[in-house]
């Protein structure tokens, strides 16, 4: 068998929940979501090879990788950010790109977002190809 058949798409979309997991629209019809590179993307390894990195000087610089919740939550903002291709029909003090995706990662009042986010791209089925019809 060609493994190759079975590979995962390289991004996937996610229509985000509110915290009681009611599917979030903007205030019309359009689905609040986000398109994420997945654990089979290059987008992905880059962003985690970053991430290993920072936490590498950390250890180099400190001694010790111990962080505060504050530098977690950043390192996890700046992570998902990385991940994140596109914010369709999300408004947040009028930010757009990478600046947008931080501060929506970041904002604790909203961290149900992240949170989905990042359950999100740890589960490679969430990126994987239709199955064909029989």
């Amino acid at each position: 068998m060609d493994l190759r058949k079975i590979a995962v798409e390289e991004t996937s979309t996610l229509h985000l929940l509110d915290a009681v997991d009611n599917p979030l629209y903007d205030g019309k019809d359009k689905p609040v979501t986000v398109t994420l590179s997945g654990p089979g993307s290059k987008t992905y390894a880059k962003a985690q090879a970053a991430r290993n990195n920072r936490v590498m000087d950390k250890l180099r610089k400190k001694g010790k990788a111990d962080q505060t919740a504050e530098q977690t939550a950043a390192e996890n903002a700046e992570f998902l950010a990385a991940c994140t291709v596109s914010m369709e029909n999300i408004e947040y003090d009028k930010l757009t790109g990478e600046a947008l995706f931080k501060a929506v990662y970041s904002d604790t009042s909203i961290g149900f977002i992240a949170e989905q986010v990042g359950k999100h791209i740890g589960d490679w089925a969430n990126f994987s190809k239709p199955a064909a019809k029989a």
